[in-house]
């Protein structure tokens, strides 16, 4: 689901301004667009426009966070009106029956519309009101809006003697709505005009309209008025002037001159201000009800928010279109500024804008998908359409000074073929109305009520029967025409009787921490190793001279040779830079993937490299010197980059068996190489995400899979049976496990559905490892169930005995990759491949605060799947070994820290409430590479970034303590603290010693000197006393 449509193509982006005094497509001639850009400067330099643009001048720092910008759990005031509508011509039906006249859209649908089944039927609520009542009744509205259709009253639209049966239903349905304390919203006209009136008037072009519909809205309010309190006098004028008599895809359907639309809208405006006087004048002191005019319209984003031309031009396209009808009735009484300097719109007199300003006692608002389509006759100016509801609310509030707003349409709409699982318009129906919440308690906008749009499926004006827009599902050629539930009913329900929203997965924050040994750790990929040292400067035995007069280089001294130290683990510069960012982090452990390919280039023990070999220990026993432990990956392939030895890759990779038994014998040359100072090891990182690469068909996929597993499984025995006993490690595989959850909770279907994603995503390879030595029942189930569908070729390979006892219990923990929750749709789907086999598709939930590369921010989601792990497998050790998020922010990434603390204060309520026995947390990671999401604490550079300083925290609390810690360091944590101080400082502390030393002897000499001046001078006194004693 997506909250905005681009921009059409430039060609279709001007009609609504290119149009001349001919048909509405013709372009505009140079001298109108000259004139319309220099209005556009004019008004940026002298700042004439309405306060509204200010609504989309942003604040570049604005955090990406901020509460008052995602989405709200809290409720509607006490008072707030919830209801639903609909349109008499599309769900009445019935047009022939009782003497109801014909109305415009009656010839319009024969004429236009041929491949189009009449609406004799359509939902027929003429016939079946109680089951419309009834629906009200499951809904649990306050009030009903409707419209009355005016040609079942008065068949050729002039007042006389009432058709009685249509003034019979109408009183029928009012009085069972009142009968259920449920308010009825009377719309007067809703499209349908009846045909007698355009044909002898020519509609709404011609002023004597006017006058007959106010004769037919005075008969409306003495027959209705004493039992409705809100009226609304015109449904959405602007696509009646703009589709009816322009573009002509309404009724009735005149493709006219734009002198002929506008003339339209300027007596759509006048009839409504007539009514609305007569109303004032002479209905309202003792109906004491409430009237306004539905007024549509789009909204739109410009592409720059920096740009003052680019608001311009947003601020004149909303004006262009809603401001057409609200700035005379709602605003000053006259047309917006831009729209009076077209020669072609009519003027309002000075007494008709006094009689028109005000007509409105409250601002009735229509968004739904009637007023963004078709998208190329809208004036979007280049910029950008968009569905952000509570935007276009403030932009009412500010133009028109903070008026009382009614909802009185809003929805979006399905396919025709969607029957009662219409789960994306639970997701529109969740993000319009959150908006409105959002709007009411952060913008102090006065909403008072919502209409959800529409009651029943029913006809959609141009659109035919193509789409439904209905809560309630009707089959249009059945004989009862049932009211059935949709998804999106049974959650308009939920939202009315709660008024508003519940967390229903959040819990209370936790005041706690994990356990004292609890590991910290910081997630890398793969470690490109440095085959020669790149700092070699104390390892080279030979003499230069610099030739510093002559050719500036160094020349070797032949025949001399210096003493050289032995090489050192830092004079790679690539440790030295690791050093220095993990010092930072000061976490306890660092989980790193080698390099496979660069190991064993040929893929097996034939050709070793030592270099790296080394290089990886040096990593290793460095990084082990700040207190730092390893967890070291065997084998991490992504989708760029296989990492597979290229012999291996040739003969066929993860098809061919082969290449496990290759696995074993490079996974046993590490644990014999390395082992000694690694006690945690990843064979194979999220080997259930391959099948992205092996995805020719689901026979690869699985293979790849069942080879994989293999390989797992003889490493594991390999350490087991060689290594456990004296380098005491654990050894497991990661795998990624993000949580699904159904996107419909009123389908089963979509429970089962994110079961499946479960079990064909993680259980896949937990299964046989934590579990049975098998794939998951589920699996094997659904793919024969498939297969005598004959919608899938697909099978699983099947485990021998002893390969089953070689798998099963393959795993020393569990180790996950977690990043989000996946919405899953029940979606069936033909072909044998692994993504159809599982029959899901996934949803974006637009509500959900998500990450630039559309990661759902999903906290308790990670809570759930730690549970189901748990619960699935036993009470077995977990490592979280990768989970972070990107963020754009290279000086202020506020989006990591949100999700650092929301992620772990999760894992914290699954270890302290929910007793799963996670041993350690591992954030993703340390750097982020270029031209990729930034999912680093550090940029590419190695520049940190400010998230560091909250992961620090983190760590120092070992979670959310309260006033105090329960890990007090023991004395030999503290004997361990110096030791590491004394290691990291290891040169300072040396040169200091050597300064003391120094210090010491130079002391020493001094006093040497200055006792052996005093004995020379005592005796060379004592010399001369005995010559002056022997003188006398």
């Amino acid at each position: 689901v997506k909250t905005a449509c681009t921009a059409g193509i430039p060609g279709n982006e001007w009609i609504f301004f290119s149009i001349g005094e001919g048909n509405l497509t013709s372009n505009a001639g140079l001298k109108r667009f000259v004139a319309f850009w220099t209005l556009v400067f004019i008004r940026i330099v002298a700042g004439l426009a309405g306060e509204g643009r200010s609504v989309w001048k942003k604040d570049p720092n604005s955090s990406p966070v901020s509460e008052t910008q995602m989405f709200l759990y809290d409720t509607f005031p006490t008072e707030f009106l919830w209801g639903v509508g609909t349109g008499a011509f599309q769900v009445e039906g019935s047009w022939r029956k009782d003497e109801r006249g014909p109305s415009i859209w009656d010839r319009f649908i024969h004429a236009e519309l041929k491949d189009t089944d009449s609406t004799d039927v359509s939902s027929d609520s003429y016939t079946l009101l109680d089951k419309d009542v009834s629906a009200l009744d499951f809904l649990g509205v306050t009030f009903y809006q409707f419209s009355i259709s005016w040609s079942r009253l008065f068949p050729t639209g002039v007042v006389a003697a009432p058709n009685k049966r249509g003034l019979q239903y109408y009183n029928t349905l009012i009085d069972s709505l009142i009968y259920r304390n449920i308010d009825p919203v009377v719309t007067l006209y809703h499209w349908d005009l009846p045909l007698t009136l355009q044909e002898q008037y020519g509609g709404w072009k011609n002023e004597s309209v006017i006058d007959i519909f106010n004769d037919y809205a005075t008969f409306c309010f003495q027959t209705f008025g004493d039992r409705v309190k809100y009226w609304i006098t015109i449904h959405n004028p602007y696509l009646v002037a703009w589709h009816g008599y322009g573009t002509g895809i309404h009724a009735p359907g005149e493709k006219g001159k734009i002198t002929t639309v506008y003339a339209v809208g300027h007596n759509l405006i006048k009839a409504h201000a007539k009514v609305w006087h007569n109303y004032k004048k002479h209905f309202q002191p003792y109906q004491k009800g409430l009237m306004s005019i539905v007024l549509g319209s789009h909204w739109i984003e410009p592409n720059r928010s920096e740009d003052t031309l680019d608001i311009s031009k947003c601020q004149q396209s909303v004006e262009r279109v809603l401001g057409w009808f609200a700035k005379p009735i709602h605003g000053d009484g006259d047309y917006p500024e831009d729209l009076k300097n077209e020669s072609f719109l009519p003027r309002f007199t000075e007494d008709e804008k006094k009689y028109i300003k005000g007509t409105a006692d409250f601002f009735a608002f229509s968004f739904g998908p009637n007023n963004f389509k078709p998208p190329n006759t809208l004036p979007k100016m280049g910029q950008n359409l968009s569905l952000n509801l509570r935007e276009v609310l403030n932009w009412i509030k500010l133009e028109y000074d903070s008026p009382r707003i009614f909802i009185a349409e809003n929805g979006w709409f399905t396919d025709s073929h969607v029957k009662t699982d219409d789960t994306t318009a639970i997701y529109m129906m969740k993000n319009f109305i959150n908006k409105v919440l959002q709007a009411i308690k952060y913008d102090n906008i006065d909403v008072f009520g919502y209409t959800a749009w529409s009651l029943l499926d029913g006809f959609e004006w141009q659109h035919a029967y193509k789409i439904r827009r209905g809560l309630f599902y009707v089959d249009f050629k059945s004989e009862k025409k049932e009211r059935i539930p949709k998804s999106s009913a049974l959650y308009y329900k939920q939202i009315i009787q709660e008024n508003g929203f519940f967390p229903r997965e959040s819990t209370p924050n936790v005041q706690a921490q994990f356990s004292c040994d609890f590991s910290w750790g910081i997630t890398e990929s793969v470690l490109k190793a440095e085959s020669v040292a790149s700092s070699p400067q104390f390892c080279d035995p030979n003499l230069y001279l610099w030739n510093i007069t002559g050719d500036g280089l160094l020349h070797k001294v032949e025949g001399v040779k210096l003493k050289t130290r032995p090489a050192q683990c830092t004079d790679f510069v690539s440790i030295k830079k690791q050093l220095d960012l993990l010092e930072k982090m000061k976490v306890t452990h660092y989980r790193f993937a080698l390099d496979w390919s660069l190991i064993l280039p040929n893929g097996d023990l034939s050709v070793v490299n030592r270099q790296v070999l080394r290089y990886y220990r040096c990593v290793i026993s460095e990084v082990l010197k700040l207190n730092i432990h390893s967890m070291v990956t065997l084998y991490y392939p992504t989708h760029a980059y296989l990492g597979l030895p290229g012999p291996l890759l040739h003969t066929g990779g993860w098809l061919n068996q082969s290449t496990a038994y290759a696995f074993q014998d490079y996974a046993a040359l590490c644990f014999q190489e390395l082992g000694d100072l690694v006690k945690l090891w990843i064979t194979i990182n999220e080997p259930n995400r391959l099948s992205d690469v092996y995805n020719r068909s689901s026979s690869d996929t699985y293979q790849a899979a069942h080879n994989l597993l293999i390989a797992h499984a003889m490493a594991w025995r390999t350490y087991d049976e060689q290594y456990r006993s004296f380098q005491h490690g654990k050894v497991s595989l990661s795998l990624h496990s993000d949580w699904a959850e159904p996107a419909n909770p009123y389908f089963e279907s979509h429970t089962k559905a994110a079961n499946r994603f479960l079990q064909f995503e993680i259980g896949w390879f937990a299964d046989p490892i934590f579990k049975t030595g098998d794939y998951p029942a589920t699996m094997r189930e659904y793919i024969h169930f498939k297969n005598t569908k004959g919608l899938s070729h697909s099978s699983l390979p099947s485990f021998t005995s002893e390969e089953r006892k070689l798998i099963k219990g393959a795993a020393d923990f569990y180790a996950l990759n977690h990043f989000t929750t996946r919405f899953v749709i029940h979606e069936p789907q033909n072909g044998s491949q692994y993504e159809f086999d599982r029959d899901i598709q996934f949803l974006q939930d637009i509500t959900c605060l998500s990450s630039p590369s559309r990661l759902a921010v999903v906290p308790w989601g990670v809570r759930k799947v730690l549970k189901w792990i748990k619960r699935t497998y036993g009470d077995i050790d977990i490592y979280i070994t990768a989970n972070g998020i990107d963020d754009q922010s290279l000086d202020n990434d506020e989006l990591r820290n949100y999700y650092l603390e929301k992620y772990v204060q999760e894992v914290l309520k699954a270890y302290y409430i929910d007793k799963v026995k996670i041993r350690g947390y591992y954030a993703f990671k340390l750097t982020e590479e270029k031209s990729k999401p930034r999912f680093g604490f550090f940029t590419s550079d190695s520049k940190g970034k400010p998230s560091i300083k909250f992961y620090n925290n983190l760590i120092s609390n070992n979670g959310f303590p309260a006033d105090y810690s329960v890990c007090d360091p023991s004395n030999s944590d503290k004997q361990c603290s110096f030791c590491l101080f004394v290691s990291q400082k290891k040169p300072l502390i040396f040169f200091a010693c050597c300064l003391f030393s120094t210090l010491i002897l130079l002391l020493t000499i001094i006093v040497f000197h200055k006792r052996k001046r005093r004995k020379r001078f005592k005796a060379k006194r004592i010399q001369r006393i005995c010559h002056q004693t022997k003188g006398k």
